[in-house]
């Protein structure tokens, strides 16, 4: 998994019923996009994680706007 800060983590849930919760990553960790991220959720809460597999990657528009970097 790889992400960039901006960039959105959706936690599916694993049981039937149980709700996706988002998160927004503030600060990359880990090695080339890699975690560790430091994320922080919609109520202000913030904490480092290592995703699992039922994990998400949006990435953000700004960055999908952006032209590609040649070089």
């Amino acid at each position: 998994m790889r992400a960039n800060v901006g960039d959105v983590l959706r936690f599916t849930g694993r049981r039937v019923g149980t709700p996706e919760h988002r998160a927004t990553v503030i600060e990359v960790l880990g090695p080339g996009g890699g975690p560790p991220y430091r994320v922080e959720y919609a109520d202000g809460r913030q904490t480092e994680i290592f995703p699992g597999p039922g994990c998400l990657v949006e990435a953000d528009e700004a960055d999908l706007a952006a032209p590609p970097h040649v070089g």
